[in-house]
Formats: C-alpha cells, sequence, structure tokens
C-alpha cells in the first residue's frame, strides 16, 4: 500500500488521469499493439513471459504514443506554427509522423551520425530535417535557432509530461490483455517509457514491480539510483544506440520512486536476445527494446533470489527499426 500512496499523492509530471486522457486522444491514430509469448523462452527463462510488440506500432516503436498524444494537446495557434525536436532516434520519426496526421510542420535537428534507417524513417514521414553536430550540446543549439526562426513548439523526447503520458498508454494496454502480470520489464534511457510505464502500472496494480533493462555502457539510470540524485556519464558506449540518453528533471523523481531495481546488460546479451526474438519469435527488435529480454535471461535476473517471485513477466519490446543492410548484402 506504501507503493500507491506514492502514485497517488506524489506530484509528477503525469498521472493515472492524464495517461487515460492520453489514451483516448490517440486511439484513433495509435495502434493496439499485440502481445506475443513462446513455450520456448518460457522454458529458457524459466518464466511466463508476455512480450508487449511496440515494434508494430506506427513509426516502428513505442514512441508514437508520445508523439501523437503531445501533438494533438496543441491548441491550434501552437499547431499553427508547427513542432521542432532534436533526435537521432525514434522519436524524431514518430514526430514526423504525428505532425503530419495534423497537418503541420515538423522540424527535426537529427546529427550528423544518426542511423540511415532512422534519417529515411523521418524523410518518409515528411519531417524537415535540419542537420547538427553529435553533441547534444549542438542538437540543442540548433533546434533552439529553429525555435527563434519559426516559432516552433518544442517536443522534448521524453522530458515532458505529455510524452510520459502517452508512453504510459502501454501499461494500460498490456495490463487489459494480460491482468496477471506481476512485473514488468521496460528499457530505460532518457526515462518518458519507464515513467508512464510506472504510473499507470502501479496506479492499476501497486504490488505490480517495475524492473528497468539498462546496458552496462550506459548505465547512467542505475548510477542515478544508487546516487539518489541524477548521474550523468561523460560519454556513452552500446549498441543500444536508442538507450543513451540520460534521466531528466521530470522522468527522474518516477524512476527514482517507482522503479524497483535496475538491471545491467552487457551488450554480447543485448545481440544474443536479438537472435532469440529473430528465431523464436520471428520479429526484428532493435537493441534497445531486445534488452528487456537480455536482462530476464541475464545471470544477474535470474539466479538473483531477491526477484524469485517475478513469475508472469510482461516484456516492453518497444522498437523495431534495424538497419539491415548488412543482412540483406549478405544474400547478394
Amino acid at each position: 500500500m506504501e507503493v500507491k500512496t506514492k502514485v497517488s499523492s506524489a506530484k509528477y509530471a503525469a498521472d493515472i488521469t492524464s495517461i487515460r486522457e492520453a489514451q483516448e486522444r490517440i486511439s484513433p491514430y495509435a495502434h493496439k499493439t499485440p502481445v506475443l509469448s513462446s513455450e520456448t523462452l518460457n522454458s529458457i527463462s524459466g518464466r511466463k513471459l508476455y512480450f508487449k510488440c511496440e515494434l508494430f506500432q506506427k513509426g516502428g516503436a513505442f514512441k508514437f504514443r508520445g508523439a501523437c498524444n503531445a501533438v494533438f494537446s496543441l491548441t491550434d495557434d501552437e499547431a499553427a506554427k508547427g513542432v521542432v525536436t532534436h533526435s537521432s532516434g525514434n522519436h524524431a520519426a514518430a514526430l514526423s509522423l504525428a505532425a503530419k496526421l495534423r497537418g503541420i510542420a515538423a522540424h527535426i535537428v537529427i546529427p550528423k551520425n544518426a542511423p540511415r534507417c532512422k534519417v529515411e524513417n523521418v524523410m518518409r514521414y515528411g519531417g524537415q530535417i535540419v542537420w547538427s553536430e553529435a553533441a547534444v550540446t549542438s542538437r540543442e543549439k540548433v533546434a533552439s535557432k529553429v525555435m527563434q526562426d519559426t516559432g516552433a513548439v518544442l517536443i522534448h523526447p521524453y522530458n515532458d509530461g505529455r510524452i510520459m503520458s502517452g508512453q504510459g498508454t502501454v501499461s494500460l494496454e498490456f495490463l487489459e490483455q494480460v491482468p496477471q502480470l506481476d512485473t514488468i520489464v521496460v528499457p530505460v534511457s532518457g526515462g518518458g517509457l519507464i515513467s508512464g510505464v510506472a504510473i499507470a502500472a502501479k496506479s492499476i496494480n501497486p504490488a505490480i514491480r517495475i524492473l528497468a533493462a539498462e546496458p552496462r555502457g550506459a548505465d547512467d539510470a542505475a548510477r542515478s539510483k544508487e546516487a539518489g540524485n541524477i548521474v550523468t556519464l561523460p560519454e556513452t558506449k552500446t549498441i543500444a544506440d536508442g538507450l543513451r540518453a540520460f534521466l531528466g528533471d521530470l522522468t527522474w523523481p518516477v524512476v527514482r520512486d517507482l522503479v524497483d531495481d535496475i538491471i545491467i546488460v552487457e551488450d554480447e546479451e543485448i545481440v544474443e536476445a536479438m537472435k532469440l526474438c529473430y528465431e523464436i519469435l520471428k520479429v526484428t527488435v532493435e537493441p534497445s527494446g531486445a534488452i528487456v529480454l537480455a536482462a530476464v535471461l541475464s545471470h544477474n535476473f535470474k539466479n538473483n533470489p531477491k526477484w524469485s517471485e517475478c513469475r508472469t513477466i510482461g516484456l516492453i519490446l518497444s522498437g523495431g527499426n534495424v538497419d539491415l543492410d548488412v543482412l540483406w548484402k549478405a544474400f547478394s
């Protein structure tokens, strides 16, 4: 009951009401994504696993939920000036698509080293690309200039209550589809997804456990939990390119209060989990999504008595945008 008090009384940027409102707002546009299971993976893990397939969401990732909620929350006057963000990943494509659906401009600041498949998604959905250098400071500076020049509204990739509320709709669906879940494992980076998921899930079922999965080469969330304040890293190094951001001042309080633990995963384990998703579930999952399977198959999780009661586990496969050029070339 202590957790229930936290969810109902703490002042977060999102709550169960804003998440339910987001679900209603985005329902004409967003997919209700399917849940998959596999007896083979149940046997390997020693648990019952349920996979929430956000790779089948519009734009190929959960990010469309938050972007759609943010865009359709704007007043007509705000929307008329368009939206802007800085992102090298799925948020860029998601915001481009959401803006296209509302008929407004989306200015997307993208670093020059962004994965080609994600740049192509932005172009496919009509986003207006503005290039920046790779450093976050460069991205933010370019985005600020776009805002000054156009009057566009900034939609942050994760540190925004509208984004957190939209991502929380994953929990609402998941617990409708599999109400018996006792644990949900979520990738963590900037914290938009896990914040929304945690608030919604623990509002519905205060006893549910929320576990984060994080790569060792970008383990700032785990360090933040240990330190009791936001910790940033001088650099990150991981195959999971979508998990290189740091927690924001809006997402951190939720991670601090409502995320029960963080499981650190090696890149080699992520690659193996991607292979299992492809070979057994028959789905293509990007590294940032496959990390949740890597987490529950890790020695750290399977042999930790602290999590022995996690028996019916929901895994959020957050996206499926993988650059497959290497694979296709292998067949040529």
